[in-house]
């Protein structure tokens, strides 16, 4: 993979390292490329609530207009309301102008294809080959530059479509953290629409407040909150809601595992699992694996990141996969995770008299530890022998009663910690072993 891109697109300090200047050098490039592979469609553009986004955006269009393509934006909108409306409208491509679950200063630039799938590492690569060598692109001029038009309002057919994936939840309270970011207007509208007493939380575009203490980063609000209203459920999303995490009626948080578990039961009752798997990553609960395995039915594991759990999907011809954190993919549903459509179908699944914390019981969650340890360099903690060593023994000892996962972070100058086990002191001591071990060499 380049070094432009991560795991999740180009993401990093607005105005440091993502500057006007490369928004714009991304606009042209990606514009460029993804002509060449496709008609010369406009392009959407949609974005959070971050302070930087609407100087992000319009360095960004400026630079997709220069190319010769028109730019439709849609103003503050979901990341899986871009890949909706990319299909829905027919676009060349789809561009995202958020870093999610990131801190404030933060932001990001998100391609999407023209099928509403993110770009496979070849286009990516393309792409920053032509930002490294942008002044060889063509400009058009006159009546051959792009236009740019305002197309907000097409954005209430991605709300279409996410009540329609829905039942009846007349009688349900569901309570909605919408983290301050792009879900804090269109989720409850979309609950709203279907019946439910919706409770706001964090709702609004508040660009000082994205992701702090709130939302599906921090769920010590939402559980307050459910607990204040009892019966109801809480929904906590991410800062560009394509990630959804939940609080049951007793206030037990249900992770992206637990919904694949109960996602997977209902698929399966209606045979519409194909081929009986799921996919998810090497960081979900093995409890996920037990759960499914009851079920007759297989867990294929994939690296972190939803895209490849998304490749993984398509080359085997299968329909649910997702992360523990709360991206879950129902390809019937979307083309990437999609906060808001996953919670719509999960209140579904506790429509009537049924409740969520019964039907999460299918799945029990062995206990896991996560440590994020900051490293300057997180490209080389591999090369330790010691460290290796160090998590050689520390599988050896919990043998095929748990998992240890190092790894580096996509997004963040971080190395990923991860020890699953089945008493969570022993797993701790464990992990905190390994993560002194990265914290004290000089050499990273």
């Amino acid at each position: 993979m380049n070094k432009l891109f991560g795991t999740d697109g180009v993401r990093g300090v607005a105005n440091e390292f993502l500057t006007p200047e490369l928004a714009f050098a991304l606009g042209r490039a990606g514009g460029y490329v993804l002509a060449q592979h496709g008609a010369r469609r406009p392009v959407i553009v949609g974005r959070d609530t971050r302070r930087s986004g609407p100087m992000l955006e319009q360095a960004l269009t400026a630079g997709i207009c220069s190319i010769g393509l028109d730019v439709w934006t849609l103003g503050v909108v979901p990341t899986p309301g871009v890949a909706y409306l990319t299909r829905h409208l027919n676009a060349a491509a789809g561009v995202m102008i958020s870093a999610s679950h990131n801190a404030i200063e933060d932001n990001g630039i998100k391609f999407f294809a023209s099928d509403g799938c993110k770009l496979s590492d070849a286009l990516e690569d393309e792409i920053a080959a032509k930002v490294d060598d942008g002044s060889k692109l063509p400009r058009p001029t006159g009546m051959l530059v792009g236009n740019i038009v305002d197309r907000r309002r097409v954005v209430n057919a991605y709300l279409e479509h996410c009540c329609s994936l829905g039942v009846p939840l007349e009688g349900k309270t569901v309570v909605l953290d919408a983290a301050h970011g792009a879900a804090y207007d269109i989720a409850p509208k979309v609950f709203a629409r279907l019946g439910a007493r919706v409770v706001r939380l964090h709702c609004t575009a508040n660009s000082k407040k994205i992701n702090v203490r709130c939302g599906s980063t921090d769920l010590t609000a939402i559980r307050a909150t459910v607990a204040q209203h009892p019966g109801s459920i809480g929904v906590a999303f991410d800062g560009d809601a394509d990630r959804a995490l939940f609080i049951d009626e007793e206030g037990q948080e249900l992770t992206g595992d637990h919904v694949l578990a109960m996602c997977a039961k209902k698929l399966l009752s209606q045979d519409a699992l194909p081929h009986k798997t799921v996919v998810a990553t090497v960081m979900s609960n093995i409890g996920l694996e037990r759960a499914l395995h009851k079920m007759e039915a297989e867990l294929l594991r994939t690296p972190v990141g939803d895209r490849y759990v998304l490749e993984a999907m398509q080359r085997g011809g299968f329909r649910l996969g997702g992360e523990q954190s709360g991206h879950i993919i129902d390809l019937q549903a979307n083309t990437t995770g999609d906060g808001i459509a996953t919670a719509v179908m999960m209140s579904s699944l506790a429509a009537g008299e049924r409740r969520l914390a019964d039907l999460a019981s299918i799945m029990q969650q062995y206990p896991q530890v996560l440590i994020n340890v900051s490293v300057p360099d997180k490209a080389s903690f591999d090369r330790d022998t010691q460290l290796l060593n160090l998590i050689d023994k520390t599988q050896q000892v919990l043998g095929a009663n748990g998992r240890v996962l190092v790894r580096a972070s996509g997004t963040e100058p971080l190395v990923r910690v991860m020890i699953e086990g089945q008493e969570e002191a022993h797993i701790r001591e464990l992990a905190e072993r390994i993560a002194e071990q990265i914290a004290s060499a000089q050499h990273y």
